[in-house]
């Protein structure tokens, strides 16, 4: 990765309050692109609805010029890969993000989208449709401000890098139809830029995210009448307890591995001894060095009840994203943009996970975070700050141009 060339002033530039100026005049049709988004609903469970989602976002993309690949995906909506040519000899930057979202479709009706003061609201419309917004209109900047085709020539100006755009559509359930063509591009590319919510009111990005796992732990035990065979019994929900205790005692937030017991299951009647249970568990790791140790602790669980068996599956399925030297490194240069613009840029480690978790553990510099300001993710309150989108813009513009 190229360093940052120009040295980084302490109050912004000419230039760059003329860019930051550009986006302002079009915060409109900024927001006006992420209601189009917001409004067509595209949850990860629905592939009908999320392909309608998917098709209309590559028909914005390749009104650029951008070259379109659909990934089929069985289960989940198709994914979106979006090819810009630039600069052959240089290696793309990978814009990262997703469209699909966590609610049920119908969610628009008690949910709608609309601008109240400063926010805007809608289901996603923090995680991550204005992401995409953001991508369509830093990428129509450049194109405006080094007055070149994308797809048929190279910039010329700030010389960027190609850009390969790729939005998945199962980021909220996993990512296991979309994670191999993630890695694949990430291997191609010179960095990542994830265009997920920022952190906090202040735009933080995220230079570190906790891996995650998820495991379901199952006691088989032995069914008998409550009252006339009790003893006769093994009590499913009573060892499972018991195992939940232990299970919660592998909790060390000195190291920032955290391990919640969320969903409870088992039993038919009050009057009949359960035979089974079971319990899911969210497991959450700062450091990838923490991933063989806590999967070894659970699949070591043993029943304090003989009569009853005890089956452990699942894993880590997000390693974390740790603040590496290629990390550090990017936000430096994102930090240095923003300067330019007249602003400080925060960083934060987070607990979430995202698809930038699996292209920063293969060493390719990875910054998350570079979406929308807002709050309220996954819940009725989401909303983003329409105020914040111009230098959002602007900072993703910039970024592409230094990397």
């Amino acid at each position: 990765m190229k360093a940052v060339s120009r040295k980084a002033p302490t109050q912004s530039s000419t230039e760059a309050q003329s860019r930051l100026g550009y986006f302002n005049g079009r915060c409109d049709e900024i927001v006006s692109t992420i209601r189009e988004l917001v409004e067509i609903e595209s949850p990860s469970d629905n592939k009908a609805a999320a392909d309608r989602a998917a098709e209309a976002v590559a028909h914005r993309f390749s009104q650029l010029g951008g070259e379109v690949r659909i990934h089929q995906a069985k289960d989940f909506g198709n994914h979106l890969q979006v090819d810009f040519a630039g600069d052959s000899n240089a290696k793309p930057v990978l814009l990262l993000g997703h469209y699909d979202t966590v609610y049920p479709l119908g969610t628009l009706a008690t949910m709608p989208c609309r601008a109240v003061g400063d926010k805007l609201t809608g289901p996603g419309v923090l995680d991550m449709k204005s992401g995409i917004a953001l991508m369509l209109h830093a990428l129509a900047a450049l194109q405006d401000w080094h007055k070149q085709d994308l797809h048929k020539e190279a910039w010329h100006g700030g010389s960027p890098r190609p850009v390969t755009v790729l939005l998945v559509s199962d980021e909220e359930v996993g990512s296991d139809s979309s994670r191999s063509i993630t890695e694949s591009l990430a291997k191609e590319a010179a960095a990542v830029l994830v265009l997920e919510p920022s952190y906090g009111l202040q735009g933080a990005v995220k230079t570190a995210r906790k891996g995650v796992g998820e495991y379901l732990v199952k006691v088989t035990g032995k069914a008998s009448h409550a009252g006339l065979d009790f003893q006769k019994g093994a009590n499913a929900i009573l060892e499972l307890a018991r195992q939940i205790e232990r299970i919660s005692s592998f909790t060390e937030l000195k190291r920032g591995l955290t391990v919640n017991v969320g969903i409870v299951s088992g039993g038919s009647r009050t009057n009949v001894v359960p035979a089974e249970a079971a319990a899911q568990v969210d497991v959450r790791i700062a450091r990838i060095k923490d991933a063989a140790g806590i999967d070894k602790k659970l699949r070591s669980l043993r029943p304090s009840n003989r009569k009853c068996k005890i089956e452990i599956t699942g894993g880590i399925n997000r390693p974390p994203m740790e603040r590496t030297a290629g990390v550090a490194a990017l936000y430096a240069q994102a930090a240095a943009v923003a300067r330019e613009l007249g602003w400080k840029l925060g960083e934060a480690a987070v607990g979430g996970g995202s698809d930038g978790n699996f292209t920063a553990s293969m060493g390719i510099p990875t910054l998350d975070g570079l979406g929308a300001v807002g709050d309220g993710a996954h819940a009725p309150h989401e909303h983003i700050l329409i105020s914040e989108l111009p230098r959002r813009a602007a900072l993703i513009a910039g970024l592409i141009e230094a990397v």
